[in-house]
């Protein structure tokens, strides 16, 4: 039988998560994905598996290089995974999507005052309805 560990600890080790419980979380709530197909956090993987992960606005996918459930120094946790040039090319472009939404997006030159903050509540909760 081939060396395996679980998903939710490589996860950890690998530094995705900062907490083992936080990548269990991801996985029971179907973020992470090992060849395609939904993953418990049991789940063994193997050098060679393909897993997609989805954290916040970022979609990583990345082929498993190396194995370890101890975490240790970044420098160790980047040798686990190799990201593949297609997740990288899609984390730039929708990273400078953002920013070009952000720079578009003008800051208010004051802070709004008690009656622009009420009417400012009162137009998202209309809104929300």
């Amino acid at each position: 039988m081939s060396e395996s560990v679980r998903i939710d600890s490589w996860l950890w080790a690998a530094r995705f998560f900062k907490t083992r419980s936080l990548a269990k979380a991801a996985i029971e709530g179907g973020k992470i994905q090992i060849d395609g197909s939904k993953a418990k956090p049991s789940k063994n993987v193997q050098p060679g598996q393909t897993i997609a992960i989805t954290k916040g606005t970022e979609h990583f996918e990345v082929v498993v290089e190396g194995l370890s459930s101890k975490r240790g120094p970044a420098s160790v946790a980047q040798t686990l995974y190799q990201e593949t040039e297609q997740s990288r090319q899609r984390r730039e472009q929708s990273s400078e999507q953002r920013k070009l939404a952000r720079a578009a997006t003008a800051a208010p030159d004051h802070k709004p005052s008690k009656k622009e903050r009420r009417d400012i509540q009162r137009f998202k909760r209309d809104n929300l309805e």
